[in-house]
């Protein structure tokens, strides 16, 4: 007879932090230059008009105005063909 309760092993009690992917201001909504739009790992999303890509393919506003997103065609160096979404910033009319 064992005189000691065997422990179990604790292999799945690590978590790691959340990293808050997605996007941040959807279509029809305002932004100020400098705002994100949408955080992402690898360009699943491309940068259009008035917008940038940052080091993290972060995408953030360049201009004032309205976020708008569109489909675009692109040619793969291979020459296929991909439909990807793209995020512009339309200018605000005063």
């Amino acid at each position: 007879m064992s005189t000691k309760k065997s422990g179990g092993s604790a292999k799945n009690l690590k978590d790691s932090q959340p990293k808050y992917l997605g996007v941040k201001i959807t279509a029809g909504q305002a932004v100020k230059v400098g705002q994100i739009i949408i955080r992402q790992r690898g360009t699943k999303i491309e940068a259009g008009k008035n917008v940038k890509i940052a080091k993290d393919h972060t995408i953030f506003a360049m201009a004032d105005g309205v976020v708008s997103f569109r489909n675009m065609r692109k040619t793969k160096f291979d020459g296929q063909k991909v439909t990807k979404k793209a995020v512009d910033v339309m200018l605000a009319t005063a």
